[in-house]
């Protein structure tokens, strides 16, 4: 069975996404850098318990394995819960710990899967059991996250759009008016002109950039030549060219750029 298995998960509406699960090595490398962590924490908790050792050493033993123990049980579920899902080790292998259905993890399951960590740890921190659990698990999941119903999966990176492939050999007749361009950054932001067109149905794709293109011109109005003869959706197409890549040179030059006007105010009128 392949370590870079992916879990496909279909919510109740019939949606299916996939989850690529983290295998035991990497788990094991996070789990290394969280071990660094701990190291350092026990490096400054004993240069702290040495001050109490001439009071008592009794008491700065105790003291000693009360601190560790709050810090090695108090580490993973306060990193995983405030960083959702993740630690120190998590975060720089782009894991994360989530519900087994792909939901975020509730406050119960991450204090289960860190309870039972030192019996996953056996024998003697060696992660010996943990290792084969998640080795027989088509999950790759430990003792722990079978008691609280979790995975860890890995973190995609997510690359921008490459929109000079996008609008290739498509003239944006809305850079020919730079001001009226910027008043458009300035009302517009980049997050209203995202859209997942090749998902629509042709009926609701052209309803929908037909709301998109009304919704947008309500913003700034261009002059009639500068929309004139092209479709709500390459208006729309336009707009994001000029939302996401507001430093490109315009195609046409026609006039020299006026000083913007407030946002509440009216758009100059052209000769």
């Amino acid at each position: 069975m392949s370590r870079l298995a992916t879990l496909h998960i279909r919510t109740p509406e019939g949606v299916v996404f996939s989850q690529e699960l983290a295998g035991p090595m990497a788990r094991f490398l996070a789990w290394f850098i969280d071990v660094l962590c701990l190291l350092v924490f026990v490096f400054l908790l004993n240069m702290v318990i040495g001050f109490f050792v001439f009071v008592s050493i009794g008491f700065a033993q105790a003291l000693g394995m009360l601190l560790f123990f709050a810090f090695y049980m108090g580490y993973g579920i306060y990193t995983e819960w405030r960083w959702r899902g993740q630690t120190v080790g998590k975060r720089v292998l782009r894991l994360r710990v989530v519900d087994v259905h792909g939901l975020r993890l509730k406050f119960s399951q991450v204090l289960i899967r860190n309870l039972l960590r030192p019996v996953d740890m056996q024998p003697m921190f060696f992660y010996l059991v943990g290792g084969l659990a998640s080795l027989l698990n088509s999950r790759c999941q430990r003792l722990g996250d079978l008691a609280a119903n979790t995975i860890v999966v890995r973190i995609p990176k997510l690359t921008e759009p490459n929109l000079d492939q996008l609008m290739a050999d498509k003239f944006n007749s809305l850079r020919a008016w730079p001001h009226l361009e910027a008043r458009l950054r300035q009302r517009v932001s980049p997050a209203e002109a995202i859209v997942r067109r090749d998902l629509l149905e042709p009926r609701a794709r052209i309803e929908l950039f037909a709301e998109l293109a009304a919704h947008f011109k309500g913003k700034v109005q261009f002059p009639a030549e500068a929309v004139d003869g092209i479709t709500d959706e390459q208006y729309v197409r336009n707009v994001v060219d000029c939302l996401f890549r507001p430093g490109r040179k315009s195609a046409v030059k026609t006039q020299p750029e006026p000083e913007l006007a407030p946002a509440g105010s009216a758009p100059p009128v052209t000769a």
